[in-house]
């Protein structure tokens, strides 16, 4: 089941336990520095969509000048929050941002100054998590699928956490099921509806994406004609729901590569519900999301070591596991990644790079640590784990009704 990967790759208490405290220690900066400024979270950590290894997306409200964005990297060094080689500033991005990863449990964190839509765009996802519970589910899986495929960063041309999620929020709008806004759904047969849609069906070149008052399709010829400038919408045209002329898609230069990787998991998953699938080998051992969703045994020691250092006893006990996820070894993934359409004999793989790793590590006794934690395995300078994928789920197949866009 889709359900027992949402499970084993959902947020667990101690980890948002740790993350609260890389939170507090870079407001703990802030406010030494500016006492009156307001510090928002949002993104994924704010609406609870995260995978083990997302990034933290924060906001800083003040009055300036200018923003202050070499004052509190400065700051954050000299307070040794940040490795001194992890943090960055790009100050000729559109929205300027401080990068850094925390140097006591490798989060990685993304600081704005006086950005409204971000915060706006973390209401609007919880009330859609609302309206559609299968939402978190869909989503989370599509992270995954993304993030091993490298395809889930825009300023490597992949689509965004808010693309990927107003994608699925449109997929829904205009997906016809009765029971498409009840929690007994069957996910799997949705994912491969999605697959199906934006793998094969919807055409990048024509049309463009709007989740507003329900939801439809629009023509790329009409939104060119009332855009202003000249302007043209992107491969991926997605309307902003906050800010009808931003394009939240414009940046992702790599849609078809991501249509091509939408379209390789629809033919693989199409190909282990099919009646056949039982003459395919490794059929009885690997289960069928299990064919296009992995992850690493690095990202599952990073949280063990986050559970020993941050987990009650009680969830120390616990088998961390409890999902029976099966993890192989990075060679295997190396040896097999690409998105080629298989023939009906191939026994299908699919690849997962090595999870995100910091440059270096510190830890040097903090405040805010119970107790000073060991590295954490996401460190180069702690013992190297090799990296590998979960085996994880199955689902039955149905006959798909995907709303076809010409």
């Amino acid at each position: 089941m889709v359900n027992d990967f949402y499970e084993y790759i959902s947020p667990r208490p101690e980890e948002e336990k740790m993350r609260l405290e890389v939170v507090d220690r870079i407001k703990g900066v802030i406010h030494d520095l500016w006492p009156s400024a307001e510090v928002q979270v949002f993104g994924s950590f704010s609406t609870g969509l995260y995978l083990p290894t997302s990034d933290i997306d924060l906001v800083v409200f003040g009055k300036w000048e200018t923003l202050p964005l070499w004052t509190l990297e400065e700051a954050l060094r000299k307070r040794n929050v940040a490795d001194e080689n992890s943090i960055k500033v790009l100050d000729k991005a559109t929205v300027p941002i401080i990068k850094l990863t925390d140097s006591f449990t490798e989060v990685k964190v993304d600081i704005s100054f006086n950005v409204k839509s971000g915060v706006k765009a973390a209401r609007l996802i919880k009330e859609f998590k609302e309206k559609y519970p299968v939402l978190p589910y869909l989503v989370l899986v599509l992270k995954q699928f993304l993030l091993q495929r490298d395809l889930n960063e825009v300023f490597t041309g992949g689509i965004g956490s808010y693309s990927l999620f107003l994608m699925a929020v449109s997929f829904l709008q205009l997906h016809y099921r009765e029971d498409v806004c009840s929690p007994n759904i069957n996910i799997g047969v949705l994912l491969i509806e999605f697959f199906e849609l934006y793998g094969r069906h919807f055409n990048y070149l024509k049309t463009g994406i709007r989740i507003k008052d329900g939801g439809c399709y629009v023509a790329k010829d009409d939104v060119h004609k009332n855009m202003m400038d000249g302007y043209r919408p992107s491969m991926l045209y997605i309307e902003d729901p906050l800010q009808p002329d931003n394009d939240v898609g414009r940046s992702s230069y790599g849609a078809m590569q991501v249509k091509q990787a939408f379209d390789y998991a629809y033919v693989v998953l199409s190909h282990a519900v099919s009646p056949i699938a039982k003459y395919y080998p490794n059929n009885e051992t690997e289960s069928i999301l299990g064919r296009i969703i992995r992850v690493t045994q690095e990202v599952d020691d990073y949280r063990e070591w986050i559970r020993k250092n941050w987990g009650s006893q009680s969830q120390n006990d616990l088998p961390l596991n409890r999902n029976d996820v099966t993890l192989f070894e990075s060679q295997q993934l190396d040896e097999c990644n690409n998105n080629n359409v298989p023939d009906d004999d191939d026994d299908v793989v699919v690849v997962l790079p090595s999870a995100p790793r910091s440059k270096t590590s510190s830890n040097s006794s903090s405040p805010s640590l119970r107790s000073s934690p060991s590295s954490s395995p996401l460190s180069p300078s702690s013992t190297t784990s090799t990296s590998s994928s979960s085996d994880v789920v199955s689902f039955a197949h149905t006959h798909t009704d995907t709303h076809i866009v010409s």
